[in-house]
């Protein structure tokens, strides 16, 4: 019988801020500002969405800023991390890293630094409330100026004592060299912060490469076609840097045709840690646990190695030590022999 993955303890590292939101808060966010929603995002159903194109990219954009202006007020923000805590919970993660570009909000929130702390109190009080550990990766935008980056990596150390554990890098990331914005990673790196840009989904391998030498990455956003280069595979196993493997987004964005397509195989054979997430389950329509269901599904992986993903999920993460541990432990509870019932 198999073991349900809800139950198996994991860290959630890739999760986009209005991304996280449920379908029916934002419909409830929208009626109360009076927001129209496209068809879209009112279906019930996941949009159909692909970005390996212009076009598709810029709708799959179109609707994120559609979502994200449904968030104007700190009260929503607070209900945006509480929700998104409970969900990870009942999906059996112990730790949560969030990924926001505050500049995003700042207009709606009174500019920059309101909107970071405003997020910041609200993951503070949704952890201590769900019990959930949550710390924040600020991401700069590889669309607008470098010195913009420059400006967030800053912020980013300065809130390193109020839950910010890293920096990121998102976006379309076929726009812009990962070099134009090392000076910003080496301000976060030499600010104790980890360094986890976007790279490896919509551009190839080379896109993984310019984050490990330009960027010094400790983490991928993505990372996943680096399956097709072993050279670089043995270079993400062999410093140990940790994927972020999103399945079912990569399948929901075009770049992969069916799930069985994602080369999961190919990274976990390779010794390439990985860590599943759930991108933005708002446009995505699946949460944490639903990626390892897919990864048991269509790429037939055993309780064992479904044990062994959420190990690396937990040692890829920031978390402290005893949460470390309590993870860890866990999945050894997950994974031992039940009693035969009578």
């Amino acid at each position: 019988m198999e073991r349900d993955v809800r139950l198996l303890p994991k860290a959630h590292l890739h999760l986009h801020f209005t991304g996280s939101m449920r379908p029916t808060t934002l419909l409830e966010l929208a009626d109360k500002y009076g927001v129209r929603l496209p068809e879209a995002l009112t279906g019930g159903e996941p949009p159909e969405l692909r970005a390996t194109d212009e076009r598709g990219w810029f709708r799959f954009q179109r609707l994120y800023d559609i979502a994200r202006s449904c968030l104007r007020e700190p009260e929503d923000i607070q209900r945006l991390v509480r929700e998104t805590a409970m969900e990870d919970v009942a999906d059996g993660s112990g730790w949560l890293e969030i990924q926001v570009d505050p500049t995003s909000y700042a207009p709606l929130l009174g500019g920059l630094i309101p909107a970071i702390e405003i997020i910041l109190d609200a993951v503070d009080s949704a952890s201590r409330e769900t019990g959930l550990g949550i710390r924040v990766v600020i991401a700069a935008n590889r669309m607008k100026h470098p010195l913009d980056a420059r400006t967030l990596a800053r912020l980013a150390v300065r809130y390193a004592d109020r839950g910010v554990i890293g920096f990121g890098l998102s976006n379309d990331e076929r726009r812009g060299m990962a070099r134009d914005f090392d000076r910003a990673f080496a301000i976060a790196r030499e600010g104790g912060l980890l360094a986890a840009p976007h790279g490896g989904e919509l551009s190839g391998p080379a896109s993984v490469r310019d984050c490990l030498d330009d960027l010094e990455a400790s983490r991928i956003g993505h990372g996943v076609r680096a399956a097709e280069d072993p050279r670089l595979l043995s270079r993400l196993a062999e410093r140990g840097v940790t994927c972020e493997v999103c399945p079912a987004s990569n399948v929901a964005l075009g770049v992969y045709e069916k799930p069985a397509d994602v080369p999961l195989r190919t990274l976990f054979d390779a010794g390439v840690p990985m860590a599943l997430g759930a991108d933005d389950p708002l446009l995505f329509g699946s949460r944490l646990a639903a990626q390892y269901d897919l990864v048991r599904r269509h790429h037939a992986f055993t309780d064992e190695e479904l044990a062994e993903l959420a190990r690396q999920s937990v040692r890829g993460s920031a978390a402290p030590a005893d949460v470390r541990a309590d993870l860890l432990s866990g999945i050894e509870d997950w994974l031992a022999p039940t009693p035969e019932s009578p």
